[in-house]
């Protein structure tokens, strides 16, 4: 073969090789400088395929008018930009704070016109939001103001701050973000203000605060106003419910806020009576918990709280909020369910596009491509949706809307391309449930870890189950009814009741000392002064048992079904659950000497080590019922299980608060005192023991610090 057509043929193999992935579509080997992540119910972190690819920064390039060279034009970049937005065009509308101006730009990042107010400037405008008609408002924070322009940019109206008498002396009007809702009714955010979005009729008139946070309420809290008087009380620093950072709408009218320095509840989803359709709505929130927002990839990652300070909504409702602190931008769907969060490495010498190095604000256009503020880099990031984040968001938003059969196929693709994605999981597990393959969708929502799935899918499956074996079961209930009665009557014939109910009890020791365990359930005061007076226990009763109880507590720690305990997904650490259950017991039994010896008790310690094995019996008993119990019931019967749960620890203090006036000779009233004690001695032992840990380490650091220092020397 001659060597030009050696070449030849050398060269078209190596373009067949390199064309498919030049071809590939953008999206595809588009690098991103940061990582796209999940957590799933149980606070495991999922990485994924990157949900969005940066595509272009725009702003970079502002040149207006010199004002001392007509016909020229001079660059006048961005300073300091606090917001922006995207109007019905895909126009954006940036408030350039540090230069005391609107920036008007295109769809291509084009300059379109500088709105400043020549013959009434701006003065550190924050916020900006343009109407259907084209109206633009503007936040002008520096001015105690909001200013009004028509679509040419002239002044229509100034709204400063209303005259009330419903307002406080105190409120400070300082605007920094704003929407309109349809009526022309204003709707601002203002800086500080713990009082909730400040509303604002068309005429400028107050008309109320609207969407205002919680004050958060402790435990300690709750303690000083036990315990502190009046007075004490007022000296202490007001606490304030967090305010809002920023307000944004949606196409059906809802409105949201997010605050930076709320611990639950960041984002909300207002409707008109101002009342939140996010809080408790999350897929894997458990019961009474309240819905928290702000992702971190890794729990020691900066050591900082989450600070959402702006956030938008898409077309499908989903829900994207930036943490100007950790410079991580985070989305949600329409219910408050994480679909992605991604981050970067924003130390960087140099900037690269894609990474935000201080998010101030975020906007979204028609279509649902988001725009980030960049306020350090003084430009905006345009990122556009990737096929993977675009296909979850088809199928999300199928799911969102009842449509479970046609989200089936997307989700499924979802799945290819990341078998970790919960979020494609449920989707698959609602999708089976509503074709009726309740065995699927079972092991689906189980695999997903949504509790609330898997009981329902369980519960039809135990329903069909009851319908196919319900002759079955009767069968067996009449045959043990009826086994039940003949072994009843054949017992009375041939006496054999009486001979077992009058055989000795001192046959077997040891079997008498745990009888007694028996005896302290019905009658809890005779069975522990049977322990202290008679000797009817002993060191090897007590021992059998404590490890019982400990082995029935573990199987209840690792056996209980999943909706009740979702630790049993994680694989549960029973060697921490015996360290812990052993501690504990042992804490117990000290201060309970302790406190008995010093408080006029008369028992010993062999009588306090006897009687708290003795007082968890209920465990022995009824944990291994329970378990099996909880395995067959769905959370609508979750009260009966809580109430058995519950009940089993309950009956466990109440044995031990016996042991305690039986073995001591207290009364009521002693014994209370005595178990308090024994409480607060348990607390002060706690906190020594975690006081000595941390003086260890600190000592330990010490002298490595001084081995490294003499070593390098």
């Amino acid at each position: 073969m001659r060597p030009n057509l050696r070449k030849q043929l050398l060269i078209i193999v190596l373009a067949l090789l390199i064309w498919p992935v030049l071809c590939r579509p953008e999206g595809v080997y588009a690098y991103t400088p940061y990582s796209t992540n999940y957590k799933d119910g149980y606070g495991q972190l999922v990485w994924t395929q990157s949900a969005y690819y940066p595509v272009g920064a725009l702003g970079r390039e502002i040149y207006i008018p010199d004002p001392k060279k007509p016909g020229q034009h001079i660059y006048s970049p961005l300073k300091q930009p606090q917001d922006l937005f995207i109007d019905s065009k895909d126009e954006l509308y940036i408030a350039d704070t540090g230069n005391n101006r609107i920036i008007h730009l295109n769809e291509a990042g084009d300059l379109v016109r500088v709105l400043d107010l020549k013959e009434n400037p701006f003065n550190k405008p924050q916020g900006v939001f343009v109407d259907k008609n084209g109206d633009i408002y503007i936040a002008d924070t520096g001015n105690k103001r909001v200013v009004r322009l028509d679509k040419d940019g002239k002044l229509l109206r100034e709204f400063k701050r209303p005259e009330s008498k419903f307002l406080p002396a105190s409120f400070k009007y300082d605007p920094v973000k704003l929407i309109v809702d349809k009526r022309g009714f204003l709707y601002i955010a203002v800086l500080g203000g713990y009082q909730g979005l400040l509303e604002i009729d068309p005429q400028g008139q107050f008309q109320g605060f609207f969407g205002a946070n919680v004050t958060s309420f402790s435990i300690i809290d709750m303690f000083k106003r036990f315990i502190y008087t009046r007075e004490m009380y007022q000296k202490e620093i007001s606490k304030l419910p967090g305010a809002i950072a920023s307000v944004t709408t949606d196409q059906d009218g809802l409105i949201y806020t997010v605050s930076s320095d709320a611990q639950t509840g960041q984002i909300k989803k207002l409707n008109i009576a101002g009342l939140d359709q996010l809080a408790h709505k999350g897929e894997f929130t458990k019961p009474g918990e309240k819905t928290s927002f702000g992702e971190i990839a890794f729990s020691n990652y900066d050591h900082s709280i989450s600070a959402l300070t702006d956030l938008t909504v898409d077309s499908d409702g989903n829900i994207t909020a930036i943490d100007s602190k950790r410079k991580v931008v985070n989305q949600y769907d329409s219910n408050g369910n994480l679909l992605f969060f991604w981050w970067g490495d924003d130390g960087a010498v140099t900037t690269k596009l894609g990474l935000v190095k201080t998010p101030t604000a975020i906007a979204n256009n028609s279509r649902n491509e988001l725009y980030i503020l960049d306020g350090e880099n003084n430009l905006v990031q345009a990122f556009r949706l990737s096929e993977f984040g675009a296909l979850v968001h088809r199928a999300n938003h199928l799911t969102q809307d009842g449509k479970y059969e046609e989200s089936e196929a997307p989700w499924a693709e979802v799945n290819r391309l990341n078998a970790y994605y919960t979020p494609a999981i449920a989707g698959l597990a609602k999708a089976s449930y509503k074709k009726g393959e309740y065995e699927k969708a079972q092991e689906l929502f189980l695999e997903a870890g949504h509790a609330q799935g898997y009981s329902d899918a369980f519960w039809q499956n135990r329903l069909v189950w009851f319908q196919r074996h319900f002759g079955w079961l009767m069968n067996m209930v009449l045959a043990g009814l009826a086994g039940l009665y003949i072994a009843k009557k054949w017992s009375g014939r041939s006496g054999w009741g009486r001979k077992w109910r009058s055989r000795r009890s001192d046959e077997n020791r040891l079997v008498g000392q745990l009888k007694v365990a028996f005896t302290i359930l019905k009658h809890p005061l005779e069975g522990f002064g049977a322990l202290r007076y008679e000797q009817k226990g002993s060191l090897l009763s007590s021992t059998i048992i404590f490890i019982l109880a400990l082995a029935s507590y573990c199987v209840m720690r690792a056996g209980i079904s999943f909706i009740f305990n979702p630790e049993v997904i994680l694989d549960v650490n029973l060697l921490i659950v015996v360290v812990q259950f052993l501690v504990i017991w042992l804490v117990w039994v000290i201060s309970n000497y302790l406190i008995s010896s010093i408080y006029r008790g008369e028992g010993r310690f062999r009588d306090v080590v006897y009687g708290s094995a003795y007082a968890l019996f209920p465990l022995v008993l009824l944990g291994l019922p329970i378990t099996i119990i909880s395995n067959v019931m769905t959370l609508s019967e979750g009260s009966i299980f809580r109430f058995l749960y519950f009940g089993v620890f309950a009956w466990v203090g109440l044995l031990l608060f016996w042991k305690v006036q039986s073995l001591q000779n207290y009364t009521v009233g002693e014994t209370v005192i005595n178990v308090s004690l024994s409480l607060f001695t348990m607390t002060v032992c706690g906190v020594l023991v975690f006081i000595t840990i941390g003086l260890t380490k600190e000592l330990t650091d010490f002298f490595y610090s001084v081995f490294q220092e003499v070593t390098i020397r």
